[in-house]
């Protein structure tokens, strides 16, 4: 585990007992259609960086595991009106 002061946003810091902002670090290797797919996804969203575009997956998809875990569907409503059932998990 890695110190880590003055940058990056408050949300990416954990707290140890003693008040102590800590964080770790993570390398991923990533074939490059997955490289693209974070960088479009870092442009659209205008992230700061490409933790903040994985962080923000992270809360989506741990929301979306949550929701499952209760019973809950999911579904698109497209711009048409149209209703879809979208299967995340199968």
């Amino acid at each position: 585990m890695h110190g880590y002061h003055g940058r990056g946003r408050r949300d990416a810091f954990r707290e140890t007992e003693n008040g102590e902002r800590t964080t770790t670090r993570v390398q991923l290797e990533m074939p490059p259609q997955a490289m693209e797919r974070l960088q479009r996804l870092k442009e659209k969203t205008e992230a700061a960086s490409y933790a903040e575009v994985i962080r923000n997956a992270l809360r989506l998809f741990e929301a979306l595991v949550e929701e499952h875990e209760k019973g809950s569907e999911f579904a698109l409503k497209r711009q048409d009106g149209e209703t879809l059932t979208y299967k995340i998990f199968v």
